[in-house]
């Protein structure tokens, strides 16, 4: 006969092993790595927190620290590995399996993992996929997360940074999982409880407060005037006409140009109320002065940032805070808000092909997709309309049929030419030259140019939604290519007939003119200046302080 509660038996004898080394659900940091030899098993599914900025560091250096005879082949399942930590359980031969999102710092790493037959790969996941196999097929058996601080009956105050903690713990939580949380302190009275103790089955105090990665930083002094040219044709081109007011912006320097324009450029444009008023975002520094501005009624965010934590504080209309006054972020929720709620994704890649497809995949580096290609899909389960929704439809549909549904706008910002005078179009995405080295069976794209409407670059805005054929998507792309061997193996003739018809259409067309964009139009110039339209508030990492 079944034994049905064989899960449970399972938890108890974890939790009865590790007993001896907790005083209560307190384990102190020196009993850490004894406490994960027995609670952990070979084979078993791990999800140690490493979100887009927290992580669970401490934990991490713990595990590494086992002996692979008696604990190895773990899955790991988790949406970033951006430790070198990470890495070393597979070097070392605790960990074999990977399913994840996200590994930036360390996608080079992964690549050369994965060629020497050292990392057993699952899947690249969008955030959302990720989260949903942890409640079908990925649910962690051990769950490694991070918080601010704990009780000793433990619950978690996890702070600005949430992120994935919470998607984290129910699953493991409530499948007979055991949760242990790192913690920078264990206090009396938490400022609020964002975990609730029964969820979490040990605490560490660990000995120094858990990494967190600035990752949404940009200085504006970075901010080029080809970048400053490509924000106002955006916001000329794609803003003023469609009007989106619910958005996402990507990390790169050619969005934060676009926020730092609002003020000013946006302003002169007469686009404040009409745009960019609710936001999916992580706390974009550059977006300040926007918010000072009045542009910005709403943002949700992901997790937070590095330095922002006193100007949310200070700005609770705008963002989502609790009664303890800090922001409460979450990436589950905030991806889904960016997949259904948003009318408009915008961001940027490393190649794309003649189809409109994108990828940040390089030849040594396999950098996971995060939440872009979540942010930047059409949800066909969509029921609700706005302008820019039905207004994209319309165009891509030809404005016929009775049941025209609405399409997401999804922008890809890029410069012709990338870092190191890379050419950012291409005949074919370097990812799929990985996937055939690899043996993949799904080439690693960020997002397909079935989902793309719009490629802004120096040169002008290829409107994929108005072309009918796959020709019209070649030439478009073609068009706006400028000096690279994509650009200039265009057939002119299509190309000019795809400027007449307002497929492409150049910063003339627009009334754009190229001699104004400078950083004269930034409505701040320096991190400093940012911290100016904070009032003080924002206090910006050491690093991006020259003052």
């Amino acid at each position: 006969m079944r034994d049905w509660t064989r899960q449970k038996t399972e938890r108890a004898t974890r939790m009865d092993a590790a007993a001896p080394f907790a005083d209560g659900k307190v384990v102190a940091a020196d009993n850490a790595t004894d406490m994960l030899r027995r609670v952990i098993k070979s084979g078993d599914r791990v999800c140690l927190e490493g979100d887009n900025q927290k992580q669970a560091d401490f934990l991490a250096s713990c595990l590494a620290q086992v002996d692979p005879a008696d604990i190895h082949d773990l899955h790991i399942v988790q949406s970033g590995l951006v430790l070198p930590e990470h890495l070393d359980l597979f070097r070392l031969g605790i960990a074999k399996k990977l399913d994840f999102s996200y590994s930036g710092p360390q996608s080079g790493a992964i690549a050369r993992a994965l060629d020497q037959g050292k990392i057993e790969l699952g899947a690249i996941h969008t955030y959302i996929e990720l989260f949903a196999r942890y409640y079908v097929d990925l649910t962690p058996n051990v769950a490694l997360i991070a918080g601010v601080c704990a009780d000793r009956d433990g619950n978690l105050y996890t702070g600005p940074n949430t992120e994935d903690t919470p998607t984290i713990v129910e699953a493991t939580a409530y499948k007979s999982g055991v949760v242990i949380a790192q913690v920078n302190r264990i206090v009396d009275k938490v400022p609020r409880v964002d975990i609730p103790g029964d969820q979490i089955d040990f605490v560490v105090e660990a000995p120094r407060p858990f990494y967190v990665e600035p990752l949404f930083t940009r200085d504006p002094g970075a901010v080029t005037d080809s970048q400053i040219l490509m924000a106002m044709i955006a916001l000329k081109g794609i803003y003023a006409e469609y009007k989106p007011k619910r958005l996402n912006h990507g990390i790169g320097f050619a969005t934060a140009a676009i926020e730092l324009l609002l003020p000013t450029y946006g302003e002169k444009l007469g686009l404040r109320g009409e745009v960019a008023t609710h936001w999916a975002l992580n706390p974009h520094p550059t977006l300040i002065p926007a918010i000072e501005s009045g542009w910005v009624e709403q943002i949700h965010c992901f997790g937070s940032e590095v330095g922002m934590d006193r100007y949310m504080s200070a700005r609770p209309d705008v963002y989502f805070t609790g009664k303890d006054g800090t922001l409460r972020s979450n990436r589950l929720m905030c991806q889904n808000a960016g997949l259904y709620a948003c009318d408009m994704f915008i961001g940027s890649t490393l190649q794309i092909d003649l189809a409109g497809n994108s990828s940040t995949v390089t030849p040594d580096r396999i950098a996971g997709f995060g939440g872009a290609p979540n942010m930047g899909s059409d949800a066909h389960g969509r029921r609700h309309v706005s302008d820019a929704w039905l207004k994209a439809g319309r165009e891509a549909a030809g404005d016929s049929g009775p049941l025209v549904r609405g399409r997401k706008l999804v922008v890809q910002m890029v410069e012709t030419f990338g870092e190191g005078m890379k050419p950012a179009f291409v005949e074919e995405l370097d990812s799929l030259a990985l996937a055939r080295k690899l043996n993949m069976e799904l080439a690693p794209v960020m997002i397909f140019g079935d989902d793309v409407t719009h490629i802004v670059t120096e040169e002008g805005i290829a409107n994929l939604l108005l072309c009918r054929n796959a020709d019209d998507v070649e030439q478009a792309i073609r068009g706006v290519a400028g000096y690279t061997p994509v650009g200039l193996a265009r057939d002119k003739a299509k190309v000019e007939a795809l400027r007449q018809r307002g497929v492409i259409r150049r910063p003339e067309d627009l009334g754009v003119d190229p001699m104004e964009a400078s950083r004269n139009l930034l409505a701040a110039r320096s991190i400093r200046d940012l911290v100016t339209w904070s009032d003080g508030l924002y206090s910006p990492p050491s690093k991006f302080r020259n003052w």
